[in-house]
């Protein structure tokens, strides 16, 4: 398969679907002709601005899901830092902190499989006050919550839910137990139904093939999702993926440049795994990243807003935040 000519095809309009019958080739094709041809589809769908997101984690620890990867789940023996909802100064500074750093978004991210119904009640009146205060997009991730509550999500300014997939449908068994894939599938289209954007990605590195990652590409590309961030697994002492591989930096590379392929005009970003790679996974953003999830607030990253800033500089990308 000639990746070049693809990307072109792509980029006049063609799109990859479950009925090509090549999607094996991207597995083995010759990796700088697949980075080549999925920058050239990133400048031309999606252009040179690179959405920066910021997150918080508002309640950590103590979630009842069992989801493999994770350390906060109660499921697990982890070193993770459990506590209650912050308060809202504490959200709404650092909300102001971020912005004042030139971030695109800020989200409020909360462990769980839904907030309780007086968490969300504050969570509702922290956003509101951000709306009014913040000219930074606002976005968040609860679990799973009712089309009411999305409904008053968007009302309070918040423009995105964030709800991972984590996988392929065929995989996710092996990864989690205590809800189902379609449960994720109908929490995304309850969120879109309510005139929200989403983010919906996953993580690689899980011991998934790279058909599951195709598979997962497909899906998010047939849910039209707006925002992919690709996580590499770094494994957690103490959860049930503790020894599974490191991913290679050219895997990661790989997976990114496939999901260009296969979802053109979404922000493929950059999320957890980044000291995997190189120069904190700035050989991505050739390869057809266009997004990244920044800042100190990953436990697996340590990469900063102002590095972030000036590696993307340095290629000459677009940072100047969207409300500006």
């Amino acid at each position: 398969m000639d990746m070049i000519k693809l990307a072109n095809e792509i980029i006049s309009g063609r799109r990859i679907t479950k009925e090509d019958n090549f999607l094996s080739e991207f597995i083995t094709v010759d990796l700088d002709e697949l980075k080549k041809g999925a920058d050239m589809i990133r400048k031309a769908l999606v252009g040179d601005k690179v959405d920066l997101c910021t997150i918080i984690n508002g309640r950590s620890g103590k979630c009842g899901e069992n989801c493999k990867f994770c350390a906060q789940s109660a499921h697990y023996h982890t070193t993770c830092e459990v506590y209650d909802l912050l308060d809202e100064d504490t959200i709404v500074n650092q909300a102001k902190a971020n912005e004042a750093e030139g971030v695109d978004r800020f989200a409020i991210v909360c462990s769980g499989h839904h907030p309780s119904d007086s968490d969300f009640e504050k969570i509702i009146h922290a956003f509101e006050r951000m709306n009014r205060e913040c000219r930074l997009e606002l976005c968040t991730s609860l679990g799973f919550l009712s089309s009411e509550q999305f409904r008053r999500l968007k009302l309070a300014g918040v423009t995105s839910i964030h709800n991972n997939i984590e996988t392929s449908r065929r995989f996710f068994p092996n990864i989690c137990t205590t809800h189902t894939f379609d449960d994720k599938i109908e929490n995304i289209k309850r969120a879109l139904a309510e005139g929200l954007y989403v983010c919906s990605g996953g993580i690689i590195g899980m011991g998934e093939t790279w058909e599951d990652r195709i598979d997962m590409a497909l899906t998010l590309s047939e849910l039209n999702i707006s925002s992919i961030p690709i996580n590499s697994l770094m494994p957690i002492p103490g959860t049930p993926l503790s020894e599974n591989e490191r991913l290679t930096e050219n895997d990661i590379i790989r997976t990114i440049a496939i999901f260009r392929y296969i979802n053109p005009t979404a922000g493929i970003r950059l999320a957890g795994g980044r000291s995997l790679m190189s120069h904190d996974g700035k050989e991505t953003f050739v390869s057809g990243a266009s997004a990244s999830i920044t800042g100190n607030m990953l436990t697996t990253c340590g990469s900063t807003i102002k590095s972030d800033q000036a590696m993307l500089k340095e290629l000459g990308r677009d940072i100047k935040p969207v409300w500006m």
